[in-house]
């Protein structure tokens, strides 16, 4: 695989992710690294979503979801599926969806 282009990612947060502010934590971090996507809890009580950016941007992401999270949190896994190599961004910024 390349590692030149835009890259997109979907991700799934397990572990204690909710009430702890972890979707907050997550939209800040990926207007700081400037990737584009979206978060959400989802009713089994974890946290999904999309990253879409540089490879270099999505693989400092998928270490933050993987490894750091908000600071209450506690991650236990974090499964990243469907990535691959896209065109074009698909989203103008990093939203919360509810």
């Amino acid at each position: 695989m390349t590692s030149t282009g835009l890259w997109s990612v979907d991700y799934e947060v397990h572990g204690d992710v909710q009430g702890v502010f972890f979707r907050k934590y997550t939209e800040d971090q990926a207007k700081r690294v400037a990737v584009v996507g979206w978060v959400k809890n989802t009713p089994h009580g974890t946290v999904t979503g999309q990253v879409q950016g540089s490879k270099e941007k999505v693989e400092i992401m998928k270490n933050w979801l993987r490894n750091v999270g908000s600071p209450m949190s506690r991650i236990d896994n974090t499964v990243f599926t469907n990535e691959r190599q896209i065109q074009e961004v698909q989203y103008t910024d990093f939203k919360t969806k509810y």
